[in-house]
């Protein structure tokens, strides 16, 4: 340091020197010089008092990741590569405007080799307004906010992550805020990828590939067997979960297995508080997803649960159930073409009787995006097929579907979309066979 400053006042007595002999010689005296070495002292002493000061603030902490440093002001070079703790330098101080807040949350920044920070939050939003009308006598026709969603996502560690989705839906007279997922990740590697929290349940494609927010789906609506607040098959699942890639090779293995709480007494909800009885529910799910197939997968899902019905008026069947779920699907995700095919079987048994109920529910829905027009153009067509017996006990007042959906999506820009639809058939929640339209733009932020 002391020689960088005798360096830059030389050269600042140099230049001024140069300056002035273009008017008239001058000469250097002893004075000058020993009134610049005073000068440079007290900057010595300024800057060794305030290197002081950073060390004494620089908090150094241990991390569960090699090669990662805890600090709260600016990251240790010790030990890193020149050109690693060149860039790690330049990226703390881009971030030294926020530093005053961590110390204010009591948190501290964690800095990698590569000079990336955690946590890094991320956040993405989702919205839609739609517009819908039905012939049927009574119902009313209009438009209404579709789901506003928020994604949050967060690296804390180059191995461990965190994931929420929040939503707000509209109700007559309030908003519905519900934490949809909540999840912590660890990767241990590619095989196993443990996390603990709120799922959509892998019981089916849909509802793992297609979450909140109507802009990621083709369509408007859902498919009927896995809409958000279905009673057929369970949305959510609070608990533990292990996925991976089994075979990377040739098959593209992939799992699910997974441990938690069941359905609620409200079977259209999961046991967010707690489970409703002491059987932890269970499942399983496998795919195969071969890389020179890049857009084909083809899968199966097993889940197991023991249903605790609310008690009041006893059921001939008693409260309780055991329920198999057992679900297939074949997609192929291209959109040249774009075709989803699925099915489920959901099976209750009493405890009480032995009685059993049986109910199947899929769908299939085709779409191709048309080559004219920049590629905009996506018109689709899905068939829901639902069927419960009428004197099930786990779903009363059930409606079986069979309906067709005809829609267009066409893409305004990356980000947002228009979509029309038309639905013809009964079930969900009409009994009749109704005809509809549905209008909607929804979009990503």
């Amino acid at each position: 340091m002391r020689l960088v400053l005798i360096a830059f006042s030389a050269m600042l007595l140099t230049v001024g020197s140069t300056a002035q002999s273009a008017e008239r010689p001058q000469q250097i005296s002893a004075a000058n010089v020993e009134l610049l070495l005073n000068r440079i002292d007290k900057l010595e002493k300024r800057v060794a008092e305030l290197e002081g000061r950073q060390s004494a603030g620089t908090t150094i902490t241990g991390s569960a990741n090699p090669g990662t440093v805890a600090v709260q002001t600016q990251p240790s070079t010790a030990g890193v590569p020149a050109g690693t703790a060149q860039q790690g330098a330049e990226k703390a101080e881009q971030k030294a405007p926020t530093a005053g807040m961590d110390e204010m949350a009591g948190m501290h920044t964690i800095y990698g080799p590569e000079g990336e920070s955690y946590p890094n939050l991320k956040i993405r939003g989702f919205a839609d307004v739609d517009f819908s009308a039905v012939d049927h006598r009574g119902a009313n026709s209009g438009f209404q906010l579709g789901q506003f969603v928020l994604h949050f996502a967060s690296a804390l560690s180059p191995k461990i992550s965190y994931f929420a989705e929040v939503s707000l839906t509209a109700t007559p007279g309030v908003y519905n805020v519900d934490l949809e997922r909540t999840i912590i990740r660890y990767d241990v590697n590619d095989a196993a990828k443990i996390s603990f929290g709120r799922y959509h349940t892998p019981i089916n494609y849909w509802n793992t590939a297609f979450h909140h927010g109507a802009w990621l789906q083709t369509t408007i609506s859902r498919p009927d067997m896995i809409v958000f607040g279905s009673r057929f098959i369970p949305v959510h699942f609070i608990g533990a979960q292990s996925e991976g890639t089994v075979s990377p090779g040739a098959l593209g293995a992939g799992y699910n297995l997974g441990i938690g709480n069941g359905r609620s007494s409200n079977i259209a909800r999961g046991g967010d508080s707690g489970d409703v009885n002491n059987n932890r529910a269970w499942l399983g799910n496998f795919y195969l997803r071969p890389p020179a197939l890049r857009h084909f997968q083809i899968g199966g899902s097993v889940y197991h649960d023991e249903i605790s019905l609310p008690t009041g008026s006893p059921l001939p069947d008693g409260q309780n159930f055991r329920e198999w779920i057992s679900s297939g699907h074949l997609v192929w995700t291209g959109e040249t073409p774009e075709i989803l095919a699925e099915f489920a079987n959901v099976h209750h048994r009493s405890i009480l009787t032995g009685r059993t109920y049986d109910n199947q529910g899929g769908y299939v829905q085709i779409a191709y995006r048309l080559p004219f027009d920049a590629k905009k153009w996506k018109p689709y067509y899905r068939y829901d097929y639902l069927q419960a017996p009428a004197n099930e006990p786990t779903l009363p007042g059930f409606v079986n579907v069979r309906k067709s959906t005809l829609g267009m999506r066409y893409d305004i820009s990356d980000f947002a979309a228009f979509k029309a639809e038309y639905r013809n058939g009964r079930g969900n929640p009409l009994p009749q066979s109704t005809n509809a339209i549905a209008i909607q733009t929804a979009f990503t932020f």
